[in-house]
């Protein structure tokens, strides 16, 4: 696919590599853009990269095409259902603490 942007040049990551979710919500501005619509992210991002894993890049909209909830009121109702549907669908793969960790400690 053609990017808009390289996904790991300024413009994607910010001059660092960033991934997933970190990317996505680095598009909006939590004081500014709420209410905010599904559609309307897809509509204005849909065809960016979003960077998944160091071997995996795929298009916002791919990403948007497992998110439910039409509208966000705020950044955690965004965070929380673009999360939810990255890692219902194989765009998450961070473990938690506890995979690292036995609790012993």
């Amino acid at each position: 696919m053609d990017w808009p942007h390289d996904p790991d040049g300024e413009q994607g990551s910010e001059g660092m590599r960033q991934y997933g979710h970190a990317v996505l919500a680095k598009k909006i501005d939590e004081e500014e853009d709420f209410p905010l619509t599904a559609a309307e992210y897809v509509e204005q991002y849909g065809d960016h990269p979003i960077r998944i894993d160091f071997e995996t890049v795929v298009s916002v909209e791919e990403i948007f095409e497992n998110v439910e909830q039409e509208e966000f009121a705020d950044f955690v109702e965004f965070h929380q259902e673009l999360g939810r549907a990255m890692r219902e669908n194989g765009y998450w793969f961070y473990e938690g603490a506890d995979q690292f960790v036995d609790g012993s400690a």
